[in-house]
């Protein structure tokens, strides 16, 4: 009965959005109030229904309703509490339904928090946002519906994949669609705003916490998918350029350069016709990222889905909003006259930079992904892209724009003077070329991959601080710091991130240390600083697997460090084994030791690895994520904050 009410629920949700994607438009085009006002119960009531429906799926696995067809195929009575709740989105029809669940409640929070928007300007947001709404729920209902029942339930499950049965993999989706499905609401802001003819500094401030919202989910999101390749896959690597990874890669790097262009419409009304191109093309790789998952395309490790039918369907949702917001951007060219004027030298010019850095980014990614498929599709050749590329390709743009960071983070608006700016970074260049100095000086025959790696980190951490005490002035005013906006904290917290993840990337991939060999029992031997002993390897049982879980003893200096107890594991119901590595963490290295398959005579294949700042990695990813929820706690930053300073009768739409 539950079942049966939630997928009644998702119809209903599925009324309400063509209600919400109709009603609106046409009261805003004809200046009706009443009509206007559809949009704002509409969309709480859509989000209602969305998440009613959500929650009869999640009751179907946490009960192990083994007559609903998804649960039987994505979940095991055996199985425990957590990954049942997991397997709700670990698959293709769950995680679609978790996809229009977090675009409906984008729309709601835009109705909620939306109060001092123009009200055309509302009604056409809730309108757009709707839209797209029906595009997905038409194709949950038609070509992957939930709940769909067995007519002979089985007497258990298939069980979900082993490797999503994981606490990292638990979290990663939900975060990462808070993100990258985040972006629709700053496409339909784009959108909204090309139909209304007005794309001004108050329309900067209005898309402006939105997309840092989504943003940091989706470093949130990117952080947890790296940090469980790290550990679960047993491959030792935090990024693989996996098709899948850049799916929400490529939107990031967008996010974060609509982050920075906003600001440049919201202080000097410029950069408008940029700005909103990136608000499309944002949303527009999310759609992507999301035709590359489930469509079957492209090969990858975690593909949802690979049925092209399917396939077909997002394609033509990708086509429709992207080709139509494209067009409209196109027809409404007019409307994006840049007012503000600003000199080469300057934050704005900085920011220009900024931005063609992170776009051509993207591209190269995009690139990247899907060149095997083209390759295929013109030429008949199957071909594969790898890291080797990707790391050649992209790099020196993260790199330059580490070099440019500190620098426009503190040159003035409008017209600056670099070379005041360089006085005041003297220090942190001082220091970040002493540091580089010092780890080439001390490693030999080792790449520059290291130094320049350091030089960064630290020009970046260094900078940010730098930036904060230019603002106590020249009396050394420390009471200043705390009455800086909280947004100035957030950029210069998420600018010192950035740089600790890269000193992080720099260390593993400069300087880590790698043994592969057959351990035996009680034998010790020897990798860089540390000496590992294998004592024995003994067979356990799990909650719904099976272990052969090694002891290993780590020392150093004849000093036991810790027991590390990297295991296999065989899920009997999956009939699929599982790498689990053990791993021993320290601010400077971790230790990660894998256990590999028995060679008789009580011996066993081992893979040992000494890691270099490893968890610099994704600890310098919360820091980003750290700074941007303190930019967006900034009062100045929060939705629509700056819309009472914009009178409701400016900007008459161009109808």
């Amino acid at each position: 009965m539950i079942t049966e009410f939630g997928h009644f629920a998702l119809i209903l949700a599925f009324l309400v959005a063509c209600v919400q994607a109709v009603v609106p438009m046409i009261g805003a085009h004809k200046r009706w109030p009443g009509w206007m006002a559809v949009a704002e119960p509409a969309a709480t009531a859509q989000f209602l229904l969305v998440a009613l429906s959500f929650g009869a799926l999640m009751h179907a696995f946490i009960t192990s309703d083994f007559s609903l067809r998804l649960v039987v195929m994505n979940s095991h009575s055996a199985k425990p509490l957590l990954y049942k709740i997991s397997g709700v989105w670990g698959n293709h029809e769950g995680s679609m339904l978790l996809w229009v669940l977090i675009l409906s409640l984008f729309g709601a929070m835009a109705a909620w928090f939306g109060g001092n928007l123009p009200p055309t300007l509302r009604a056409r947001v809730l309108s757009v946002q709707a839209a797209v709404g029906v595009a997905f729920f038409a194709f949950i209902l038609f070509t992957s519906n939930p709940f769909l029942r067995l007519a002979v339930p089985p007497f258990d499950g298939q069980d979900l994949n082993p490797l999503l049965q994981d606490p990292g993999l638990a979290f990663h989706p939900p975060f990462l669609y808070l993100g990258y499905v985040g972006l629709s609401i700053c496409f339909s802001f784009a959108v909204a705003a090309l139909i209304e003819g007005r794309v001004d500094a108050a329309w900067g401030r209005w898309v402006r916490p939105w997309t840092l919202l989504s943003w940091v989910f989706l470093t949130v999101g990117i952080a947890l998918g790296s940090w469980w390749a790290y550990y679960e896959l047993g491959w030792g690597g935090f990024w693989f350029w996996d098709p899948v990874e850049n799916a929400s890669f490529m939107p990031w790097l967008l996010a974060a350069a609509l982050l920075h262009s906003a600001i440049v419409v919201e202080k000097r009304e410029a950069l408008k016709s940029w700005t909103i191109l990136l608000a499309i093309l944002a949303f527009g790789f999310s759609l992507i990222g999301t035709f590359i998952v489930r469509s079957g395309v492209l090969t990858s490790v975690h593909a949802f889905a690979t049925d092209p039918q399917r396939g077909v369907f997002i394609l033509g949702i990708l086509v429709f909003f992207t080709g139509g917001a494209l067009t409209l951007y196109a027809a409404r060219a007019g409307i994006m006259q840049a007012k503000g004027v600003f000199g080469i030298v300057s934050r704005e010019s900085a920011l220009v930079v900024n931005n063609i850095l992170l776009a051509v980014a993207c591209f190269v990614v995009f690139t990247g992904t899907l060149w095997p498929l083209v390759a295929e599709m013109l030429f008949g050749r199957k071909l594969s892209v790898g890291a080797p590329f990707f790391n050649m390709a992209f790099t020196p743009f993260m790199v330059l724009l580490g070099l440019i960071l500190p620098i426009g983070g503190m040159i003035s608006w409008k017209r600056g003077k670099i070379g005041r700016v360089l006085r005041q970074l003297a220090p942190a260049l001082g220091l970040a070329l002493a540091l580089a100095g010092l780890v080439w000086a001390m490693q030999t025959g080792r790449s520059l991959m290291g130094p320049i790696g350091v030089f960064l980190g630290t020009w970046l951490v260094a900078g940010s601080i730098t930036d904060l005490l230019s603002r106590i002035g020249q009396n050394r005013d420390w009471r200043r710091l705390a009455r800086l906006p909280r947004a100035d904290w957030g950029k210069a917290v998420a600018h010192a991130g950035l740089g600790v993840t890269m000193l992080g990337i720099a260390g593993l991939m400069a300087w880590q240390q790698e043994d592969i060999r057959v351990a035996h029992v009680n034998e010790p031997f020897t990798v860089g600083a540390y000496e590992l002993e294998l004592l024995g390897v003994e067979r356990v049982q799990g909650p719904n697997y099976f272990s052969d879980m090694g002891e290993v003893s780590l020392r150093r200096d004849g000093a036991e460090v810790a027991h590390l107890y990297p295991e296999k594991r065989t899920y009997p119901v999956a009939g699929m084994p599982t790498t689990e590595a053990a791993i021993d963490g320290g601010v400077l290295r971790d230790v990660y030791v894998v256990l590999g398959d028995a060679q008789g005579g009580g011996s066993w294949t081992m893979r040992t690895y000494v890691k270099p700042l490893a968890n610099w990695i994704w600890g310098g990813a919360i820091l980003m994520a750290l700074g941007g929820a303190l930019s967006l706690s900034d009062r100045r930053f929060r939705v629509a904050a700056g819309a009472r300073k914009a009178a409701p009768a400016r900007g008459v739409p161009a109808e």
